[in-house]
């Protein structure tokens, strides 16, 4: 098993911040972009049902198009990487089948050994006040969220740096990046790349609660 010593855990989410300006020169390495996919996909999610897509963004001339609908903020040009985590509008039957199937066929297990765990997610989703959240634009919102958090770390531990993003039209991106279609809608975005040497919000210090005012400890 590899671990992370504590120490440089700490020394790297003290270094990750939202990097306001990418240099635009710099790529991210093949190797170390796949790890970072690989994180996203890893993410854990609520019955483990992943009502997700990652949308990665290469084409430039669909990111200059993005740019005007997320403010003009000029990361989403200059980052190496542009991911738009979609959240589903709407888990079916038909999900939750394929979601057994798919258990069925990484564990090596007969389908009907799932009847179980199945008809709980099948009872959750048809009324979608049993899910957590209450809603299913909530329940499925909030696991987007999960593999953001998920993609930050990994990339930050990678030395990468990151800046999530909810500045953006959101309907836009959905008409531009075809979700509609596919029933998704982009919930959060991401930048991934190098700050620039000149981003001043890279000096200024990390601002965050004492630990004794952030934790309750019964």
């Amino acid at each position: 098993m590899h671990t992370v010593a504590p120490e440089v855990l700490t020394a790297q989410l003290n270094w990750r911040y939202a990097t306001k300006k990418f240099d635009a020169s710099k790529k991210i390495p093949a190797a170390t972009w796949q790890q970072i996919e690989n994180a996203l996909v890893l993410a854990p999610s609520s019955y483990g049902l992943q009502p997700w897509k990652f949308v990665t963004v290469a084409d430039a001339g669909l990111r200059e198009k993005l740019k005007p609908v997320s403010y003009n903020q000029p990361q989403i040009t200059d980052a190496s990487h542009l991911v738009v985590l979609a959240r589903k509008v709407e888990v079916t039957q038909a999900d939750i089948h394929a979601y057994i199937a798919r258990i069925a066929e990484v564990r090596k297990v007969p389908a009907e050994s799932l009847k179980g765990f199945a008809d709980t997610m099948l009872v959750a989703t048809a009324n979608p006040a049993h899910l957590p959240g209450g809603s299913m634009d909530t329940y499925t919102r909030s696991q987007v969220y999960i593999a953001l958090g998920f993609g930050l770390y990994t990339a930050a531990l990678l030395g990468v740096d990151a800046c999530p993003m909810e500045g953006f039209d959101a309907p836009k991106y959905d008409e531009l990046l075809g979700l509609t279609a596919l029933g998704y809608k982009a919930s959060v975005l991401t930048t991934f790349g190098y700050r620039s040497a000149d981003d001043d919000t890279a000096r200024k210090a990390k601002v965050r609660a004492k630990h004794e005012d952030a934790f309750i400890r019964r």
